[in-house]
């Protein structure tokens, strides 16, 4: 059988999250309003910190790249998922299916290493403080933030290659509401045993890669808090994780809720909802998160606040 790219399908229909025509409209607005809250959430947080001169840490850096990430990590889902809403037919062509593909990868396999870096980043400050500001200095945060972007595109680009080289040549109903590798995988008329295990093999290496690390620093880190007399002293340090803590268990709880299930009971709608959840909730939720649980966040903001009703006063 021929396995390279001659697909005959030139594009593929978006079922959407639901085809029951009265929650299109209530869907359409609770995720035009999520959408809003995310963009907001995260372009004024990489605002804050840009003009913030408090804010210009290592911390913060990382933190930035993650809006940045969440921005667009959501950019690529919703707008077309929205449309899905108010169309009868959500038509994707097969080039623009697997430009969503790729950027989903690239911006889904970025946002795990960003959430590893910040880890990093809150090991070195809590457990070795006195060469914090040698061992994460602007060369080494921009390294790691380059390092985190590269793992993305590296991980996109062989996710897409080995979905590109599938013929595709009956049905192009995705029973998805974006360009996911499973559904596509379904569609496929060709064999799909190298693309599977490409599939499975890099999830594996992204998932041990990513999350050891967060483990290993969070072990450490409370080592190293339980060894501090001062309840003020643990308390400052805790709150310091509190905010990565919260994020990392939303992203990685939904993971494991959507690919660890058991056979017989997964189905394409457990598969939706938790795509929305990583998708389009945790990049509304993030900006927030550290924006209410962060001491120094809500400090900058109120300072900005502070200037800016000075200067109209003048």
């Amino acid at each position: 059988m021929d396995t390279g790219n001659h697909s005959m399908v030139t594009d593929f229909v978006l079922m959407g999250l639901t085809d029951q025509p009265e929650l299109q409209l209530p869907l359409f607005l609770l995720f035009l309003q999520i959408y809003i809250i995310s963009m907001v959430g995260n372009v004024g947080l990489l605002l804050l910190i840009r003009i913030s001169s408090q804010l210009h840490t290592p911390m913060y850096y990382f933190l930035s790249n993650l809006s940045f990430i969440d921005l667009c990590y959501s950019s690529v889902i919703t707008p077309k998922m929205l449309v899905s809403f108010v169309a009868g037919k959500n038509i994707i062509s097969y080039s623009g299916c697997l430009t969503q593909f790729f950027f989903f990868c690239t911006f889904g396999i970025a946002d795990c290493y960003m959430l590893t870096a910040m880890a990093y980043d809150r090991y070195v400050a809590i457990c070795s403080p006195l060469i914090y500001n040698s061992a994460m200095s602007q060369n080494i945060c921009f390294l790691i933030v380059a390092g985190v972007y590269t793992m993305g595109v590296f991980g996109a680009i062989t996710h897409t290659s080995g979905l590109a080289r599938l013929s595709f040549c009956g049905n192009n109903v995705i029973s998805h509401y974006f360009c996911d590798i499973s559904p596509l995988l379904k569609l496929s008329c060709s064999s799909t045993y190298i693309s599977e295990l490409l599939v499975m093999l890099l999830v594996v290496i992204n998932s041990l890669v990513t999350t050891l690390p967060i483990l290993i620093s969070y072990a450490f880190i409370l080592s190293n808090i339980l060894k501090i007399h001062s309840a003020k002293g643990r308390s400052k340090a805790f709150s310091t994780c509190g905010s990565h803590l919260a994020s990392v268990a939303v992203l990685y709880g939904s993971i494991i809720f959507m690919y660890c299930q058991p056979e017989s009971t997964s189905n394409i709608t457990q598969q939706k909802v938790s795509s929305v959840i990583y998708t389009t909730v945790i990049p509304m939720l993030n900006p927030w998160i550290y924006s209410l649980r962060n001491k120094d966040v809500k400090d900058a903001l109120r300072k900005i606040r502070k200037d800016w009703r000075v200067s109209w006063c003048k």
